[in-house]
């Protein structure tokens, strides 16, 4: 997603302003992780997808193999949907594995990527350099960071969890409730409608396309790409599940786990298959949110609507301690920022859809992240395949786990959010690239490719 979308911006700045008929060819070099495991991750497609002016959130998923395979076997890209341009993949994108950094680029973050427009005489018209942090998040080397940040004013700030906690208290507020008032401030340009419609509506089109995501991961048999020939099996799981629910004779009271394992499958197979996925909060992480999500709806006696927009406030308000404090990038910490932070935004909000209080909400984060510290990144061939997939599964059954325990708990805890944020971003600078979604160590480098 972020290589998508720094893809595209840089093709419509270029058709924005005077001279886009002068651009005659557009090269993209690939650094780091993104280099290591772009293919794996699908990266040469979404370049090719970006510069055609393609956005993730808008394209339409059945129309992506057919659009890169045009521009394949053309040899041409119109640049924005516009500017029609010779793109010849081996010599337009590049992946350069030996170097971690773009050169000369101020930040240094292993998912770099430079874009760079040439005239026919091969004289450069512009060259933007961006990092894709996670999430599909992307910032731009040498921005303003001021201008990066800068948003509309929000009438509860917080920048930790103590001060998300203090803040929601002084204002006897539950944390859902909070996030609220900071969505409604953000949407209140939307003069149409009203702030909290606006919200809501948003929250329901996360949900929607979750379900949906759910829905076609469980439905969906067969064999993944990337040529680890793994089997997809939500489908089957899901299959032997109802079987055994048809079965009156047997109940098992742990079936609402192996449901959660199928939900969670169900989304991570899809985004294997390039579908579309909510990231939360990133792609590779995205079966953890919905599958708990699936839990509170489904297993919960008596979950509700309001119960939902509980669960996805207050998980995003652990996410973003997350982003700000942190990473959620495995290319930067490992996927403890991926599958870790899923981990305990879903036990978070999970606790709080259950009617738990702040303080609940916050432990049971705190658990969830304190419970995945250290988890490498290691896929082996650089697809989000193995571990991914079964990883989502492992991080939604810890969640609801978390959760159960902060719920049961009367007493003040040792280990607070914040610390453990702390504890999980330096372990993470400290690990050794190997483990940091390059495939060249770990599962990735002692199982066999076949």
């Amino acid at each position: 997603m972020g290589p998508m979308r720094a893809a595209c911006r840089f093709a419509r700045s270029l058709a924005e302003r005077p001279g886009i008929e002068r651009v005659h060819r557009v090269q993209a070099e690939l650094y780091g992780s993104l280099a290591l495991t772009g293919l794996g991750h699908a990266t040469d497609r979404a370049v090719l997808l970006g510069l055609a002016g393609h956005e993730p959130a808008s394209i339409d998923p059945a129309a992506i193999d057919s659009t890169v395979a045009a521009i394949r076997s053309s040899r041409r890209i119109h640049l924005a949907g516009a500017r029609p341009i010779e793109f010849q993949e081996e010599r337009d994108l590049l992946f350069l594995r030996a170097v971690m950094f773009p050169p000369g680029a101020l930040t240094q973050h292993p998912n770099g990527m430079r874009l760079t427009a040439f005239d026919a005489a091969g004289t450069v018209l512009d060259q933007r350099t961006f990092f894709s942090i996670g999430g599909g998040f992307i910032t731009e080397d040498a921005l303003d960071a001021s201008a990066e940040k800068r948003q509309a004013a929000i009438p509860f700030p917080f920048h930790s969890a103590a001060e998300l906690l203090a803040t929601a208290h002084a204002n006897e507020l539950s944390i859902s409730q909070l996030m609220l008032e900071n969505e409604c401030a953000l949407a209140a340009h939307e003069a149409e409608r009203a702030p909290v419609e606006v919200v809501r509506q948003g929250i329901e089109r996360i949900w929607k396309t979750m379900q949906d995501c759910v829905a076609r991961g469980i439905a969906t048999e067969g064999i993944l790409p990337g040529g680890l020939n793994v089997r997809r099996r939500a489908h089957r799981l899901a299959e032997r599940l109802r079987e055994k629910e048809a079965d009156g004779k047997r109940s098992d009271p742990l079936a609402p786990l192996d449901w959660v394992t199928v939900y969670a499958m169900a989304v991570n197979e899809e985004n294997a298959a390039g579908g579309r996925v909510v990231t939360a909060p990133t792609n590779g992480a995205a079966g953890v949110v919905p599958a708990v999500a699936h839990y509170y709806e489904r297993f919960i006696p008596d979950s509700d609507h309001e119960g939902l927009l509980r669960f996805f406030l207050t998980s995003a308000a652990i996410g973003i301690l997350y982003k700000e404090n942190a990473s959620i990038s495995g290319a930067e910490v490992g996927c403890q920022g991926e599958v870790g932070v899923a981990c305990s935004m879903a036990a978070g909000g999970l606790t709080a859809a259950l009617g738990g209080t702040n303080g609940q909400v916050e432990h049971a984060a705190e658990i969830a992240m304190e419970h995945n510290l250290g988890m490498t990144c290691d896929p082996i061939g650089g697809l989000v395949q193995i571990p991914c997939i079964e990883r989502n599964a492992m991080g939604a059954a810890k969640a609801v786990h978390a959760s159960r325990i902060a719920m049961n708990e009367s007493e003040a805890h040792k280990v607070s959010l914040d610390q453990v944020i702390r504890t999980m971003y330096l372990p993470g600078l400290d690990m050794q690239s190997r483990y940091k979604e390059t495939s060249l160590a770990g599962l990735a480098l002692n199982i066999i490719e076949c």
